[in-house]
């Protein structure tokens, strides 16, 4: 059963895929133009996990269009899934995720994906960052489902701020990294170069939401 369930999952629809990807490049450069540094990192061809962190709900669709020759399968919560915006979720290739239990369904279908030599992004830490850290702990998926495909990770950083036809956010991809035998390891090693290159680009903190100023 669970083998036939595996092989229903496409991976999205290639006509949806066709014409939401070079409209989504357009409305990202021209409302959101990002800077983007490393692109030379992602390899042009084979399995690879995209990792980095997460700032804001644009993130997903800001990196589809940033990494223009190869689809980004996103693990995404699954109440994305629903309603006409699936339509777009699934035709862009995105994978649900159920966020209230330890969805091994999606890591699964992330691993299959990766063995059929796709792209696979994720967001370790789990959600977007509003904390006062850097970064968040990140859950060990990432790093599970490369050692199971045996492909490499690029990690990202997201810095800077989304402006309105102003840009200012910055994309960098950084060399690709081996994961070894200790899980755990790999995942601290993976969190250390996001984390490290955070700092260095300024973001020194999540996505707060901005306090109202009390003006007595």
């Amino acid at each position: 059963m669970a083998k036939n369930k595996k092989e229903k999952y496409k991976y999205g629809d290639r006509w949806v895929y066709t014409f939401i990807k070079p409209l989504l490049i357009f409305l990202i450069y021209l409302l959101f133009p990002p800077k983007v540094k490393g692109r030379e990192n992602i390899p042009k061809e084979g399995a690879v996990v995209l990792a980095g962190n997460h700032t804001k709900w644009i993130d997903p669709e800001v990196l589809c269009a940033v990494v223009k020759k190869r689809q980004i399968h996103f693990l995404a919560k699954d109440s994305l899934f629903k309603g006409i915006a699936s339509i777009v979720t699934w035709g862009m290739g995105a994978i649900p995720v159920n966020r209230k239990i330890h969805d091994h369904g999606a890591l699964d279908n992330a691993i299959e994906g990766l063995k059929r030599g796709l792209t696979i992004g994720i967001f370790p830490e789990g959600t977007i960052n509003r904390t006062d850290d850097v970064i968040m702990p990140f859950k060990i998926g990432a790093v599970k489902m490369a050692k199971e495909a045996d492909c490499p990770i690029v990690p990202f950083t997201i810095t800077g701020e989304y402006k309105l036809f102003k840009g200012g956010e910055i994309i960098e991809f950084y060399k690709p990294i081996k994961v070894g035998e200790n899980l755990d390891k790999s995942n601290e090693e993976l969190m250390d170069i996001v984390k490290t290159n955070l700092i260095r680009g300024g973001r020194l903190h999540g996505s707060k939401p901005k306090r109202k100023r009390n003006n007595k």
